[in-house]
Order: structure tokens, then C-alpha cells, then sequence
């Protein structure tokens, strides 16, 4: 440990892990870096991280272990790889979309290390996380959470602790699915205008002006307007969150008739070879379906 801040090991450098490691080193923790794909490694250690050469080695090297990855396959395989090194007293977070029932497995593998474990799922963009302003939930022993809310504070605007255990997981599924279920709405909305005769951008102006206006429809307003679905989220992704919500709403027989339709029609669009543009291309899918492709527009 540094003299003023802890060591930070950081796994999974993807689209959205490497901006927020970035914005943790500025802060001036000493980092040690592990990614499967070396060369992900680079701007991190050449601003002063360590690389390390395996997630054993690093979590044996760090106070605190943060991992940002894919799955529950990838969390299981990165929090076995981390109890295997982890130090006493030390702290594991992982921040992925995961599911309750992988996170409260690792959580017992890390607790029975003698270390503490933090869930801590974020939302927002690569672009918010480049700036430090990304929204964090976090769940597990608040104590924990408050000794080190400062990291935190490096990588995000809003921080909310949320419950004691896997509560930060259920919340930020329920939130995905929210946007994938508002994103199906408005793809059928702007079909249905569509179909009517509207002009097409005219009329996401004027949706997005109306009472019925969201931060999310700002957001997707020029990706729409222009119909360019270049991937903030993909289709696949969205599935496989939808797939990790429906799962535990089963376990825990918990009906979600809406959410489980519109997985069906988003596993279509990934079906179609659509599945890694953004998954607000769902309006493609209903123009298809409408017979409304065959139409002029502008260049999907």
C-alpha cells in the first residue's frame, strides 16, 4: 500500500473498463493492470501502471481488486483466479451486469478468503466514463463502501449504496430491461408514425419534446433521427442481460410477461445479423415487420 492510497488491481480493460481505470489512476492510486488481450495494457503502463502477469498475481499485489468484464462465466473464472490471491483485509469490486445468483457465489468464495466483496454495476456511456461522471450502485457491507468511497468518486458522478448484498444486481438489471423495453416501445411508436406518412425526423423532434420525453430519448434522438445504430449498446448485449433478468425473475417467481416478449423480438434482431449495432435498431426490426423497409428513407 502506497502511503496515502491504496493499491489498485484492475481486470478487463473493454470499451468502457479502460476509461474507468484511467480515471482511477488519475486520482493517483498505484495500479497494476491484468487484460487478456495485452495490448489493452498499453496507455495504462505507459502513464505508470504495473502489468501483472496473471489475476492471481494481481490481486496478491493490490488492497483492492476491481474487475470490469463480460458474464458470469468471466466473473466466476476471474473471482476464483482472485480468492486464489486475494490478501487478508483486502477488498474485491466487481462492477459488470452480472446475475445475483454468480455474484452471491463469488461473494461467499471472497468472504471465505478473509477479504470483502463489493457489487458495484455502473450506467452510462464510454463517454461519461471518460470523464469520471458514470452512476454506480453499489451493494455489500456499507462500512466497506465508505472507507472506500473515494475510488468511487473517481469513476462516478452518482454513487448510491443500495442494500447489504445482491441488491445493486437486481437494480441494475431492472434498469437495462427498462431501456430495452422503452427502446421496443419506441421502435413500434416510430413505425406506426412511419406508416402514417410522418416525416421522420420531424417526428422524433417532436417525441422528444413531448411529455413523454426521457434522458433516454435525448440521448438516442440523433442516432435515430439519422439512422445510425453504431453501437453505444449493442442488440446482444441487451439480450443477455434480458436473459440474466428473466433468470432471476424465475428463480424467484417474479412475472415478467413484457420483458420476456421483447427478448424474443431483440433474439430476432440478433437472429438477422443485427445483433452488434446498437440495440435501438429495434425500429428496423418493426419497419420490416410493418412492410415498411421496401419504402425511401434515409440510409439505414
Amino acid at each position: 500500500m502506497s502511503a496515502t492510497k491504496p493499491t489498485v488491481g484492475w481486470i478487463g480493460l473493454g470499451k468502457i473498463g479502460t476509461p474507468m481505470a484511467q480515471q482511477v489512476q488519475a486520482a493517483g492510486y498505484p495500479l497494476v493492470v491484468y487484460n487478456r488481450t495485452a495490448g489493452k495494457l498499453k496507455p495504462l503502463v505507459e502513464a505508470g501502471a504495473k502489468a501483472a502477469g496473471g489475476m492471481t498475481e494481481l490481486a496478491a499485489q493490490s488492497d483492492v481488486v476491481i474487475s470490469m468484464i463480460s458474464d458470469d462465466p468471466a466473473l466466476r473464472e476471474v473471482g476464483a483466479a482472485v480468492k486464489a490471491g486475494i490478501k487478508k483485509g483486502a477488498l474485491y469490486i466487481d462492477m459488470s451486469t452480472v446475475s445475483p445468483a454468480a455474484s452471491a457465489e463469488v461473494a461467499g468464495w471472497i468472504n471465505g478468503a478473509g477479504a470483502s466483496y463489493l457489487r458495484a454495476p455502473v450506467s452510462g456511456s464510454t463517454m461519461l466514463a471518460s470523464k469520471g461522471a458514470l452512476t454506480i450502485f453499489v451493494s455489500g457491507p456499507k462500512p466497506v463502501f465508505e472507507a472506500h468511497r473515494p475510488i468511487f468518486e473517481a469513476m462516478g458522478k452518482a454513487i448510491h449504496h443500495v442494500g447489504p448484498a445482491e441488491e445493486a444486481r437486481h437494480l441494475k438489471l431492472a434498469i437495462n430491461l427498462m431501456i430495452g423495453v422503452t427502446a421496443a416501445t419506441i421502435g413500434e411508436a416510430l413505425a406506426f408514425g412511419e406508416g402514417g406518412g410522418m416525416e421522420w425526423r420531424q417526428m422524433i423532434d417532436i417525441i422528444n419534446a413531448s411529455v413523454v420525453a426521457s434522458p433516454l430519448t435525448g440521448y438516442k434522438a440523433e442516432m435515430l433521427k439519422n439512422r445510425d445504430f453504431a453501437p453505444a449498446f449493442t442488440a446482444a448485449q441487451m439480450v443477455k442481460d434480458f436473459d440474466l433478468a428473466l433468470e432471476t425473475a424465475r428463480a424467484a417467481n417474479v412475472p415478467m410477461p413484457v420483458t420476456a416478449m421483447v427478448r424474443q423480438f431483440m433474439g430476432a434482431l440478433v437472429a438477422m445479423g443485427r445483433g452488434e449495432k446498437d440495440f435501438f435498431s429495434y425500429v428496423t426490426l418493426m419497419e420490416d415487420l410493418a412492410g415498411l423497409s421496401a419504402r425511401a428513407k434515409p440510409k439505414d
